[in-house]
């Protein structure tokens, strides 16, 4: 009985440790599948004249600076 409530702890702490890598994980699909939904529902709505008349600007990175601490 001692081995199977050994097993059975090793398997819950395992369980605790992995959950929220499936949580992540499941999240991370349901977003790209939102966006891909989106996506291909943008493409069947947009008018034909309108493809590639207005593209967002990329967003450029701001210069990292130097904080009190590291000076």
């Amino acid at each position: 009985m001692n081995t199977f409530l050994s097993y059975l702890a090793i398997a819950a702490l395992f369980a605790l440790v992995l959950l929220p890598a499936v949580l992540g994980f499941a999240r991370e699909r349901r977003i790209d599948r939102e966006l891909r939904e989106a996506r291909r529902n943008g493409e069947a709505a947009s008018p034909p004249g309108t493809t590639g008349a207005a593209r967002p600007v990329p967003a450029t990175r701001r210069p990292h600076l130097r904080s009190w601490a590291r000076v």
